[in-house]
């Protein structure tokens, strides 16, 4: 297992990540996150991790950078987990196109972010694709976010961070399943598809049973 004693990780993202941190399921939420704190802590109580939610639902790769330094790099974190780019395609489709992010900037401040914290404090990171739960590989907005996800391994390469692929692994249960099992608007999961997620970090971070 890749953390280590007396570790911080920061979690930050949009909705999917905020799960309702900030009101009726503070601080950790009801998703992922508090999926993967509550399967470290059970499995490793002696490591006495921190973990931090700063999650904000509706936010792009922009919002996470506007408020970057007091919520990610105030923390001085050990490791720091995110998710980003559904809300940077999305806004692309519906809503307010005037704020999506598109691929230069969403990449140029993907590089941003990472390097500030790598710099600053050898955090290690692990990104997380933005996904679209949608079996048809040809619909736009699913086109677009495996453009967004390939532009976010190309950071993680870059940077050699983790890179936790979370259209792929969609992809893979939706060859024997419904979207509908997973997401009642194909983006934010039920509670199985917050399982999927926190179990593909852990993967990422070679937890054991």
């Amino acid at each position: 297992m890749l953390l280590e004693p007396n570790q911080k990780i920061v979690f930050i993202g949009d909705s999917i990540t905020d799960a309702g941190r900030r009101d009726i399921a503070a601080p950790y939420g009801n998703g992922y996150v508090s999926m993967v704190r509550n399967m470290l802590i059970a499995r490793y109580p002696h490591l006495n991790l921190t973990f931090v939610n700063r999650g904000v639902s509706g936010n792009t790769v922009r919002e996470i950078a506007a408020r970057y330094e007091r919520d990610v790099v105030s923390e001085r974190p050990h490791w720091l987990s995110l998710m980003v780019g559904i809300n940077d395609v999305y806004r692309q489709f519906h809503g307010d196109p005037a704020t999506a992010v598109f691929p230069v900037e969403y990449q140029a401040t993907l590089r941003l972010l990472v390097h500030r914290v790598q710099d600053a404090f050898g955090t290690r990171v692990i990104l997380l694709s933005p996904y679209m739960i949608e079996p048809d590989r040809e619909q736009p907005m699913r086109r677009q976010m495996e453009v967004y996800a390939a532009l976010m391994a190309q950071v993680a390469a870059e940077f050699k961070t983790l890179y936790v692929d979370l259209q792929e692994a969609f992809a893979q249960v939706l060859r024997v399943s419904v979207p509908q099992l997973w997401s009642d608007d194909k983006f934010h999961p039920f509670g199985v598809g917050h399982a999927l997620i926190a179990r593909e970090w852990l993967r990422a971070v070679q937890f054991t049973l």
